[in-house]
């Protein structure tokens, strides 16, 4: 008998925090007073996480556990537990309680009324620096101008999904993941709850600014190709600048011939600028041409190393 809900909660060196976060969603999913999973999927820790997680499973048959061989990443582990969830409504929340479970009867008040998705959406961010503040609110309108998609802005990966969103996701099995983007794309009837977030319960943020970028990096070439459009109309726009420059210079020269043509200096400065620009683009183009290589080699998205309470009627 397959469960109501399923709540997938990644977690990656999360030891301080793994025990109170198993404690919380088992008092809100309790107070549904309907079957659930807790499905746990441990991204490779190197601390007590998958210890603390096997203890609580041995215990508690409510509590699934997939283990990966290493550390394939947050998108990986969400679309693990995806892929093995069984609930009619699967929640997706983070073990460092930053967002609240006790939002989730809300989600699942919506999911009752004919939503598809609900998606939490962040009021206020406690506990966050102003320049964290700062470019996420950048990252999000960014993200949203630059793609035809309607994403929702504020937003994280914390929501309810009904069975058939969650089907419709496990068919797209690219390797570059941006799981929020995902949901946008598929569509069907969705709506926010707003919420505050909160300061982590304890330890460290698991995205510094360098996974915050590769980030933003992936969330861009996975669902936009305006960058390479942008790419192309400044490299037309430089060669068009040029042209008339070679103009003026000609003109310059055979109409104003004792004008002194100088500019040693600016001819560097233009040519280093172009060079600039060549290089850049290049590096666009390489992003886009490494995320299709990584498709062509079809590995698959995840390994896990144990299940801990798998169904076997799965």
């Amino acid at each position: 008998m397959h469960p109501v809900f399923t709540v997938v909660i990644p977690a990656f060196n999360e030891e301080e925090v793994i025990m109170e976060s198993y404690r919380r969603l088992t008092a809100v999913m309790k107070g549904t007073g309907e079957s659930y999973e807790l499905l746990f999927v441990d991204d490779g820790s190197k601390d007590k996480t998958a210890f603390l997680l096997g203890e609580a499973a041995e215990k508690d048959k409510n509590v699934k556990c997939i283990r990966f061989s290493r550390n394939f990443g947050h998108m990986a582990a969400i679309t693990a537990g995806l892929d093995c969830a069984r609930g009619d409504a699967i929640m997706i929340i983070d073990a460092d309680l930053q967002d609240p479970p006790e939002v989730f009867p809300e989600m699942i008040a919506k999911w009752r009324e004919g939503y598809d998705v609900v998606y939490g959406q962040r009021s206020e961010r406690k506990g966050e620096t102003a320049f964290k503040k700062l470019t996420a609110n950048i990252f999000y309108r960014f993200i949203r101008s630059m793609t035809d998609v309607d994403m929702p802005v504020d937003t994280g990966e914390f929501r309810l999904i009904d069975r058939k969103v969650c089907e419709a996701i496990k068919k797209m099995r690219e390797k570059s993941r941006y799981i929020r983007g995902l949901v946008s794309w598929v569509g069907f009837r969705q709506t926010p709850v707003s919420y505050i977030r909160e300061k982590r319960f304890a330890g460290q943020t698991k995205y510094p600014l360098t996974k915050m970028i590769s980030f933003a990096m992936d969330a861009i070439t996975t669902f936009s190709y305006k960058p390479l459009k942008a790419a192309s109309t400044l490299g037309f726009s430089i060669s068009m600048l040029s042209f008339f420059y070679l103009i003026v210079v000609l003109c310059q020269r055979l109409f104003f011939s004792n004008t002194t043509i100088s500019g040693w200096a600016s001819m560097i400065a233009i040519v280093t600028f172009s060079q600039g620009i060549v290089l850049m683009v290049l590096g666009l183009m390489g992003e886009y041409i490494g995320r299709i290589f990584d498709e062509i080699k079809d590995r698959p998205i995840y390994l896990i190393q144990e299940f801990i309470n798998e169904d076997e009627d799965k």
